[in-house]
C-alpha cells in the first residue's frame, strides 16, 4: 500500500484534482434523461458501475460519445421505452443498485419507466421503498411485476407536494427532486 506522509513546517504548493464520486456521477448521469438536447459531463469516473449505468443509457438508445477518458457527451433524443424491458436491459440493471436513478427522469419526461429490480452490492437491508412511495406522492402509480421481475412506474401527471421520507435516502431524494 502506497504511504503518503505530511512533515509539518512546509508550506504545501501544488494542484489536485479530485476524482469524480460515482454516487454524483451516477445520479448526473441518470439526469441526461431529461432533455433531448447534448448534455457534455466531465469528471466521469471510470469505475464500472458508472460504466455499466453508461450501458444502460445505450441499451435505450440514447447516444453516448466518449470524448476523453473522463468527459462523455449524451443526447437522449431517440429514447425507446420499450427497450427497458428487454433481457439485455434487465440482466445490466440487475447488476446495479444505481439503475433505480432512471426512474425519476424517465417519469418526469416520459411519464412511465420500466425499472428492473436492481442488484449491486449487498450492504444490509436497502430497499427501494423510498424512491417508489416518493414518486408516488408526486403522483405516479407503482406496480412490481413479480413475473419480469419490473417495477412498472406510470404517472399522468406529476404534482410537486411537501413530503417527509421515512427514512434518509440520498440517492431516493435526488430521484424524486428529478422527477418533479
Amino acid at each position: 500500500m502506497a504511504v503518503f506522509e505530511v512533515n509539518g513546517g512546509n508550506k504545501l504548493r501544488g494542484e489536485i484534482e479530485p476524482q469524480g464520486a460515482k454516487n454524483e456521477a451516477l445520479q448526473v448521469i441518470a439526469a441526461v434523461l431529461l432533455t433531448e438536447e447534448e448534455v457534455v459531463i466531465s469528471n466521469i469516473p471510470d469505475i464500472i458501475d458508472v460504466n455499466l449505468l453508461i450501458d444502460l443509457l445505450r441499451e435505450i438508445h440514447v447516444t453516448v460519445n466518449k470524448l476523453d477518458a473522463h468527459t462523455y457527451s449524451f443526447r437522449a433524443k431517440d429514447v425507446k421505452l420499450e427497450d427497458l424491458q428487454t433481457e439485455s436491459f434487465h440482466k445490466k440493471a440487475s447488476r446495479l443498485r444505481g439503475s433505480i436513478m432512471l426512474a425519476g427522469p424517465l417519469l418526469a419526461r416520459f411519464r412511465k419507466a420500466f425499472i428492473p429490480k436492481p442488484g449491486g452490492d449487498k450492504i444490509g437491508r436497502r430497499p427501494l421503498d423510498t424512491h417508489i412511495r416518493g414518486l408516488e406522492k408526486l403522483g405516479a402509480r407503482a406496480h412490481f411485476d413479480t413475473g419480469n421481475g419490473f417495477f412498472l412506474l406510470e404517472a399522468n401527471d406529476l404534482t410537486g407536494c411537501y413530503m417527509l421520507l421515512d427514512e434518509p435516502s440520498v440517492t431516493g431524494t435526488a430521484n424524486i427532486v428529478r422527477s418533479e
